[in-house]
């Protein structure tokens, strides 16, 4: 991540850092932050873009949100944004939130292709004081609102074939409608037939490490397997980059007072360079530390209802169907990696199938070149929903790589979450504190759905396996990952 040192004449006596998001999975790029006043301003751009009106007649966006460092504590805030004052050049748009927590830019007109660098200005309410700055985005995807079917009738543990609806979510739903030994689902559990956003890819190594350079030593300590005083080069997660896992300390922290600086650094040398893994999935995440990024982030887990919404969208269901909507099933392990593409932004395979998102590590012997891979690998220029692996609306990987923790509707735990949003902000010792969130510690009301890169079954990748639907597994696996929705 390239870093910019900014100076504003701000009346407030503000020293700003400008940080750009670059190299992630479709190039969002974030630079020339500046302040004037109570703006913040920047220019944002990204490729792949699009706003249809056919099938699935959805919009990509960027979530923006910006956080801000106390200059006399070092503590970092989440900053409020302000009704009125925020605006985009075109092609894009602001929309507001009302929560406040950040805004989501999307394109104002039908259209697709690559944004260009484009200013954008947010207002913020924060209080006077004296702060460093960073402006984070998170690529999304639009899930309209509308019906959709649940269950194929052939998956393990699946849905009864039943069709979510308005009514649906307005009057709840009976454990004999849905089925799949569901209990009773009420009304104000998020079923997917609202309209939401969601994260376009998995959560990445480079986005954790940027969670992790806004956390106190004590948080670092408890979202990483290290204590942040340990030595530059340790990695935070495993020995060596093992399983593909390149998160690494940097800079020791101290004493508990002095948080530690963390990089990508998956190929040993310089850190966070082009072959360093900042666009792998992020992989040995607890629920803790799943949870915790997503309440940073102004997120919230998914539902497994929602799971299902994403996949296979307002398409009628097909047995035994994978997220990209056919019974294709093609695995790929590390060893089809093309020549010198891996951990880069470009990392590939050069053959290109049908039904080919599962990835999958059969025979690969575990250490560096054994994990997960970039997030969007299977996606170019001329694959289609299949080929690439996508969902119904554009979202990748929702099989392989790395397994998605979801809401479950299999115990009462889960049915009784009510989508509420997190807030920007963690606890002393960095736990999630929304308290209607299955809990840290036990993970109950979770489950896993979509597969990870080290199960060669077919099964658990189709969209409406539910074999492990209540397994709640709340401790680090270099399996689990994750994404978020809002």
């Amino acid at each position: 991540m390239n870093a910019k040192k900014l100076f504003s004449k701000w009346s407030l006596g503000l020293l700003l850092f400008g940080f750009g998001l670059v190299s992630n999975a479709n190039n969002l790029q974030i630079s020339g932050t500046a302040v004037s006043g109570s703006n913040i301003s920047f220019n944002i751009s990204w490729d792949n873009s699009w706003n249809a009106s056919l099938a699935p007649s959805n919009w990509d966006a960027v979530w923006v949100f910006v956080k801000y460092q106390d200059c006399a504590t070092r503590q970092w805030y989440h900053a409020s944004i302000a009704t009125s004052g925020n605006t985009a050049a075109s092609p894009l748009q602001v929309d507001q939130v009302t929560d406040a927590k950040g805004v989501f830019l999307r394109r104002s007109a039908l259209g697709g292709g690559n944004i260009g660098s484009t200013a954008i200005t947010l207002a913020l309410n924060i209080p006077a004081g004296t702060y460093n700055y960073k402006v984070f985005g998170i690529e999304m995807v639009n899930i309209p609102q509308g019906d959709f079917q649940v269950g194929d009738a052939t998956s393990t543990g699946t849905y009864s074939s039943a069709t979510i609806t308005a009514s649906s979510q307005s009057g709840g739903l009976s454990a004999a409608t849905l089925g799949g030994a569901s209990v009773n689902i009420p009304a104000t559990f998020p079923m997917g037939y609202n309209s939401f956003y969601s994260m376009k890819y998995e959560v990445t190594q480079e986005q954790y490490v940027e969670f992790l350079n806004t956390l106190t030593y004590d948080q670092q300590k408890e979202r990483t397997g290290i204590d942040p005083i340990a030595a530059p080069g340790t990695g935070a997660f495993t020995t060596g980059s093992q399983y593909r896992n390149g998160v690494t300390l940097i800079t020791s922290g101290n004493n508990s007072t002095l948080p530690a600086v963390f990089a990508c650094d998956a190929t040993a040398g310089v850190e966070n360079n082009v072959d360093d893994g900042q666009n792998i999935a992020m992989n040995w995440m607890s629920w803790a530390d799943l949870a915790a990024y997503l309440d940073w982030a102004c997120l919230r887990p998914m539902t497994e209802l929602e799971f299902e919404k994403i996949c296979r969208g307002t398409a009628p269901r097909v047995a035994g169907e994978y997220p990209w909507g056919t019974t294709d099933f093609n695995y790929y392990s590390t060893g089809s990696i093309a020549t010198g593409t891996g951990f880069k932004s470009n990392e590939n395979i050069s053959t290109i199938v049908n039904g080919r998102n599962l990835w999958s590590n059969s025979g690969v012997v575990a250490g560096a070149g054994y994990g997960p891979c970039r997030v969007g690998m299977f996606a170019t220029s001329v694959t289609g929903r299949s080929s690439s692996g996508a969902a119904y609306y554009g979202v990748m990987e929702m099989a392989g790589n790395v397994w998605e923790r979801t809401v479950t509707t299999g115990n009462a735990t889960g049915a009784a979450f009510t989508g509420a949003l997190g807030d920007g902000a963690l606890t002393v010792l960095g736990d999630a504190d929304v308290a209607t969130w299955p809990s840290s510690t036990t993970a109950l009301g979770l489950g896993l759905r979509g597969n990870g890169y080290y199960n060669t079954s077919a099964n658990p990748s189709r969209t409406s396996d539910r074999t492990n639907a209540t397994t709640a597994s709340p401790t680090r696996s270099y399996t689990y990952g994750g994404r978020g929705v809002r």
